[in-house]
């Protein structure tokens, strides 16, 4: 596809995108530090992450002590029952490692297990029952990470997240909320009604102190004993029990065989920067680069953020990308994932020649690609940077706030619904929506396919952008936005973050945009074709911009709750 642009426009130099940060034409700014920075979806985590930062902790220390503090303070997403990957840029060996501690199927998973006995998938199975649960790999995640690329104790990186736990926290405007709406499916369990509502039911007001022993106990084991203070003994034992009263089949064996598994990243050039990501089974990876390499077909620059056009693109590229999702991702140990194939700019190209500037093309004419010889709303991002270069990004999760809402008895640990990540039944849509294949059929011990996309962009071989975000399958096009308005648009990381964003999966074939989208903008978006809807706002980006002045970093407003603070 070839069109014109009216007047001739002079790319941007990397100089004057670095003098947007400090624009007087910026509508949002973001948060300046000289030597550290977190950015995180809840205060008290972001401020013991520069604490950590502050001791002359790294970018892991810290990293791992935001991740075990949201576990007490962010309950939804933040966890031990969960898992997730982490994207870590060790400076002194310029490189980056990407850690998959994604939860696996327990071992006697089946492709059927999901079915009832018409052959449908029966949603309840995979979502609140206890077959729904995966075997966590958060604990053992955060250990690989410390071990290996921290400098400091686990005692000292777990410590503030005991104290919360076991001394209590505040309850938030965004804690009560949260609690009260998702109370049916939390409150079914017992255990889990016992710790987030008073003793008589009723809900927790703002302010009052919620106080988690169990969880100080649970995250007292890991300290003393490490992982086997979670995946064998006495927690252990409680969350398999919890599991198989719940109607699962996870066993003892099953959490003693967890593994984590370092991978290495996804990555591709955009513009002259380098774009490094997570890889399979997380899908996100894979398709930021398949769609920034359909899109640097085109002038974004020039086209100008957020236009009609500029949209129109990104959306018939999102079509594609996800067209290709539901045929070829799925966990690498189990499955061949084509992603040399997926990420090569020629397959790009092909794909962007089939666009139309003035016509969408409809969902049901884009079918997965023949190429040459998912996940919650609640989950959380957070991302660190410290002073000597080192970076993580990091995306982890229960899948559906607060998982299963089940508890183990006497853990305070929330578990996941993960399975739900699996196709039940390929071809039938999961929670989120999203359509799988073959490749994503559940089998034991193997990882279910994620959306989550923590990213690095690099520039001059040093960190730049450090991003991420929740948002189920959303989470991929979320990215996406956040490094074509830095890039392409030239703006800061607080109007990067703030700027309206837009989401089209392939199926259902419909445009999803923010209210604060321009109604002129939709108009001429419905005129090319586009079914638009406007719904929920998208995502909770915490992100970090890196340059020779500082760091910028800034937390997404769409979350209440979110900081990024740095020293």
């Amino acid at each position: 596809m070839s069109f014109s642009i009216g007047s001739a426009v002079l790319p941007q130099t990397s100089q004057a995108r670095e003098a947007s940060i400090y624009s007087s034409k910026a509508t949002a700014q973001p948060i300046y530090a000289k030597h550290g920075m977190v950015s995180s979806q809840e205060a008290l985590a972001t401020q013991i992450g520069v604490d950590i930062l502050k001791q002359g902790g790294n970018a892991v220390d810290a990293a791992v002590a935001v991740g075990y503090a949201l576990a007490v303070t962010l309950p939804r997403a933040g966890n031990l029952g969960g898992g997730g990957f982490m994207l870590v840029h060790l400076a002194k060996e310029n490189k980056t490692v990407a850690i998959d501690y994604r939860e696996v199927a327990p071992n006697k998973a089946h492709r059927d297990m999901f079915l009832n006995e018409q052959g449908d998938a029966d949603k309840k199975l995979s979502r609140e029952h206890g077959l729904a649960i995966g075997v966590p790999g958060t604990v053992m995640g955060m250990s690989l990470a410390l071990e290996k690329y921290g400098t400091m104790e686990l005692e000292q990186v777990i410590a503030p997240a005991i104290s919360l736990a076991k001394n209590g926290i505040s309850v938030t405007s965004d804690l009560a909320t949260s609690l009260a709406g998702l109370k049916r499916r939390i409150s079914q369990w017992p255990s889990s009604k016992a710790i987030f509502y008073r003793p008589d039911g009723s809900n927790f007001d703002i302010g009052d102190v919620l106080k988690q022993p169990d969880l100080a106990h649970s995250l007292s084991l890991i300290a003393k004993h490490g992982n086997k203070g979670f995946y064998q003994g006495e927690t252990a034992e409680k969350i398999v029990a919890a599991v198989q009263q719940a109607g699962g089949i996870m066993t003892l064996q099953d959490m003693k065989n967890y593994s984590v598994v370092e991978r290495e990243p996804v990555s591709g050039e955009y513009r002259g920067y380098k774009v490094v990501s997570m890889p399979p089974p997380s899908s996100g990876g894979t398709h930021i680069i398949q769609m920034l390499n359909m899109l640097e077909q085109f002038p974004i620059d020039k086209l100008g953020h957020n236009t009609a056009d500029t949209l129109h693109l990104m959306t018939e590229s999102m079509k594609y990308a996800y067209a290709d999702r539901s045929e070829f991702l799925g966990d690498p140990d189990f499955v061949k994932v084509p992603v040399s194939e997926l990420t090569n700019k020629s397959y790009a190209k092909s794909l962007a020649d089939k666009f139309t500037i003035n016509k969408t093309t409809p969902s049901a004419e884009i079918k997965p690609g023949k190429l040459a010889p998912y996940e919650s709303n609640q989950t959380t991002h957070y991302s660190v940077v410290d002073k000597w270069g080192n970076a993580v990004s990091n995306t982890y999760t229960l899948n559906f706030s607060y998982g299963s809402g089940l508890v183990a008895a006497g853990t305070g640990i929330l578990l996941n619904n993960e399975m739900d990540d699996f196709s039940a039944k390929p071809g039938t849509p999961n929670a989120y929506g999203l359509i799988g294949g073959e490749a994503n059929s559940v089998a034991g011990n193997k990882r279910p396919l994620s959306s989550m996309s923590p990213t690095i962009v690099m520039k001059d071989g040093k960190p730049y952008i450090i991003t991420g975000s929740p948002g189920g399958s959303r989470i991929i096009n979320i990215t996406l936005q956040i490094i074509m308005n830095v890039i392409d648009h030239g703006l800061n990381i607080a109007e990067a973050t703030a700027a309206p964003r837009v989401h089209h999966q392939w199926l259902p074939d419909y445009l999803r945009v923010e209210r604060s989208l321009n109604q002129d903008t939709i108009k001429l978006l419905e005129s090319k074709g586009h079914k638009v809807k406007v719904g929920n706002s998208i995502g909770s980006t915490q992100s970090i911009v890196v340059t020779e002045d500082g760091k910028f970093g800034a937390s997404d407003p769409r979350r209440a709750g979110a900081q990024t603070l740095g020293y």
